[in-house]
């Protein structure tokens, strides 16, 4: 087998392979030879046709299906030979020859970058150093019972961090749209549920009353069937009620699963809690500093291959996030391209400082983590 390989731009390479005629005749006759034991050709018992009517009926096919194979294991073996790690499929593109049992052809395809890991010896990292204080835990006292108010009826007009029940219809050139109509809604006025043109067309509105407003949906607007357009809305509010924070008491802290200990059992928890996010934060700042480092010491090209991958998968990862498989919803892939190059590249330093290292997983590690996870 002849293999040659010739370098294109970046990490794009192009290898031509010749695979000798004796060695696909050799295979075109074994399969032949199979197919001849239980081949049922008019005129023979099965199985008993000779050689050179089975060549005549199952010829071709069999050709094609051994080049097929052939390919294949050629390919592999070629990339063995050169030394060569593709990073995405390779685009195989057969070449004529003077002979029918010659098989010639050429395989395009992007490999991984080969580069040599710079030195983490003048990194310098900067430990953001923080407390929890007994202030912070009283805003966070506060906070949760934000998330648990007591909702009362009231008959003057909606505002922000009132919670509005209404209808509302909404028609773009006259026509209704999906996702444009709504009965019996349910949003805290203010909380960025809705577009904030929407919030703007109704707040102030009291019960029973019916609003009219025009609304332009933004360019980069997740549904792309709407992304740009204006629509006019009818809204019209059923009832308009106001928040009452909870006491502090037996039942709030139940109300969060805290049954003995009464209020000092709920501050101990919430404190725990806190200082675990305020640790994986601390956590998440180092990483983020390292990562910048690693990236910045070690400035590869990548291969578009892996890139567009990682684009796919952010783009089905975002419409699992909008609770959708709509295609037709699916976020425009530039909006993905930069964080995604990033995101393949670090993959490829972290796996040569794995590599380096000798970096092995650890149960204990694993198990620990899994148990702040769940915590």
């Amino acid at each position: 087998m002849m293999v040659s390989v010739e370098t294109l731009n970046g990490l794009e390479r192009r290898i031509q392979v010749s695979v000798p005629a004796t060695r696909v005749r050799q295979q075109v006759d074994a399969r032949l030879l199979k197919v001849s034991r239980t081949a049922r050709i008019k005129g023979f018992r099965p199985g008993k046709a000779p050689i050179h009517v089975v060549r005549k009926h199952y010829g071709p096919q069999v050709r094609d299906e051994v080049v097929s194979d052939l390919i294949r294991e050629t390919f592999a073996e070629a990339l063995r030979q050169e030394k060569l790690q593709p990073a995405g499929g390779p685009r195989i593109e057969p070449q004529k020859t003077d002979q029918l049992d010659d098989l010639r052809y050429t395989a395009t395809f992007e490999v991984y970058p080969q580069f040599e890991l710079k030195s983490a010896a003048a990194m310098r990292l900067t430990r953001p150093v923080a407390a929890v204080a007994d202030a912070d835990l009283d805003v966070m006292i506060e906070s949760l019972r934000k998330q648990r108010p007591d909702w009362s009826e009231v008959t003057r007009g909606c505002q922000d961090a009132d919670r509005i029940t209404l209808d509302f219809e909404g028609r773009i050139g006259g026509e209704g749209f999906d996702g444009g109509k709504s009965e019996n809604l349910a949003i805290v006025l203010g909380a960025g549920r809705l577009l904030p043109d929407f919030e703007q067309g109704v707040r102030g509105a009291a019960a029973g009353e019916n609003r009219e407003f025009d609304l332009r949906f933004p360019d980069e607007y997740q549904a792309r069937n709407l992304a740009g357009k204006s629509a006019k809305f009818q809204a019209t509010i059923r009832k308009v009620e106001e928040p009452k924070l909870p006491e502090v008491d037996a039942g709030f802290c139940e109300a969060f699963g805290v049954t003995e200990g009464g209020i000092s059992a709920l501050r101990t928890e919430v404190r725990e809690n806190m200082e675990r996010e305020l640790a994986q934060a601390v956590h998440a700042r180092l990483k983020s500093q390292v990562m910048e480092q690693l990236l910045a010491a070690n400035p590869i090209a990548v291969p578009n291959a892996l890139v567009e991958a990682e684009i796919r998968d952010m783009q089905m990862e975002m419409l699992r996030r909008m609770g959708t498989r709509d295609a037709q919803r699916l976020p425009p892939r530039e909006s993905f391209a930069q964080a995604a190059r990033r995101r393949v590249a670090l993959g490829l330093i972290l796996n040569e400082v794995i590599r380096q290292a000798g970096i092995q997983p650890d149960s204990s590690r694993i198990q620990a983590r899994l148990d702040e996870i769940v915590a």
